[in-house]
């Protein structure tokens, strides 16, 4: 009879590394990466808005309230895909959706319920006083160029992986994401398209996906921008909505509804609003509808802050493990909803209810493990 360890260590001298192969990203799932793949790009790959709202020179915003509301000049409209290339001047701003490249001159983004509107209106009232560098994710803050990486919806700004980006255009992941996390839950994904940001072309694909799936979910579009007409089709095919905006964060405009025989899920475009928004509220609903019983959150306690948020649930990636008996956890150091890889080193989502006041260093936490991840 061998002895444990050595028997071990003999299977061990035994093994060998299989050979690489080439396969589609729609079958990478689970895979592992043979060589290092450097980031050919920053992301953000450009400064861009975070926002719905007006790309502006915050100078201009002095003073600016609610009772004092300050006038400047629309000269453009930049959305996502669809870059400006007007320069704002002073007393001038642009309509700048969420993912817009920030047009040139500005450096601050109110946000459209801080403003007089989307509206043909030249003028817009602007009635809060912003700084510079607000709202506005810049170029290179979550991923540098060369950068070695480890992991790699509807919108015109979408392009498929592999493809070239033309200015003001990002790399489709939601879809890659959600099909895997959808395919993780147990369900089998029948239609994943990249729709544009126009109505007859979600028309023309929701009315077919409401006839032949059990549930719908859609990344983009339920938002408050200009070119967010998710929600609007959606009614118009006869979906009654049960709500639209949550009180959490991220992902608060979040839309669930239902058709005859159909879930609805309209997620925001975000990618960590989204992948948030999936785990919280799609899979949860996929376990019910398979018949599994929907997982129970744990309670662990804290060895960093945590931040809240006064009337919004708050959620974070996170890592948790085990430490003398008793689960322990951090949040992920990135909290930018646009910023995928904190979910890089994750296992698990961290939640604390509203309150005007961050968690501290042990104190405890809802914890909702990654069904697919482990905890040591």
């Amino acid at each position: 009879m061998i002895p444990f360890n050595k028997a071990k260590n003999i299977v061990q001298s035994h093994l060998f590394q299989l050979g690489n192969e080439s396969v589609a990203l729609n079958d990478s799932s689970g895979r592992i990466l043979t060589e290092d793949m450097a980031a050919s790009m920053p992301s953000p790959r450009f400064d861009n808005s975070a926002m719905d709202g007006f790309a502006v020179c915050a100078a201009d915003t002095i003073g600016a309230s609610q009772e004092n509301p300050i006038e400047l000049k629309m000269v453009s409209i930049s959305s996502a895909g669809s870059p400006s290339d007007v320069m704002i001047g002073p007393g001038e701003c642009a309509q700048c959706m969420t993912g817009a490249a920030i047009p040139k001159g500005a450096d601050a983004i109110v946000m459209v319920e801080d403003t007089s509107g989307f509206t043909d209106n030249k003028i817009v009232q602007i009635m809060i006083e912003t700084t510079p560098g607000k709202h506005i994710r810049m170029e290179g803050e979550e991923i540098k160029k060369g950068d070695m990486l480890a992991i790699f919806g509807t919108g015109n700004e979408l392009v498929e992986p592999g493809n070239t980006l033309e200015p003001g255009q990002i790399y489709n992941s939601n879809l890659y994401v959600f099909a895997d996390l959808a395919q993780k839950a147990g369900a089998e994904v029948v239609m994943r398209d990249v729709i544009q940001d126009d109505k007859a072309s979600l028309r023309h694909f929701l009315s077919d996906a409401l006839d032949s799936c059990d549930v719908v979910i859609s990344s983009g579009g339920v938002s408050m921008g200009r070119y967010d007409y998710v929600r609007d089709v959606f009614m118009e095919l006869g979906v009654k909505e049960h709500f639209w905006k949550v009180a959490q964060k991220p992902g608060k405009p979040l839309f669930f509804g239902t058709g005859q025989d159909t879930l609805i899920f309209g997620l925001p475009g975000n990618p960590v609003s989204s992948y948030i928004g999936f785990m919280e509220w799609v899979w949860p609903a996929l376990e019910t509808i398979m018949g599994k019983n929907e997982s129970e959150p744990l309670t662990g306690k804290l060895t960093e802050s945590f931040p809240r948020e006064p009337v919004k649930k708050r959620f974070l990636f996170g890592k948790v493990w085990i430490e003398n008996g008793q689960l322990v956890c951090r949040p992920a150091s990135k909290v930018g909803s646009h910023m995928l890889t904190s979910s890089l080193d994750a296992n698990c989502i961290l939640s604390a209810d509203p309150e005007d006041s961050i968690l501290n260093n042990g104190d405890k936490i809802t914890i909702n493990i990654l069904p697919w991840k482990t905890v040591h």
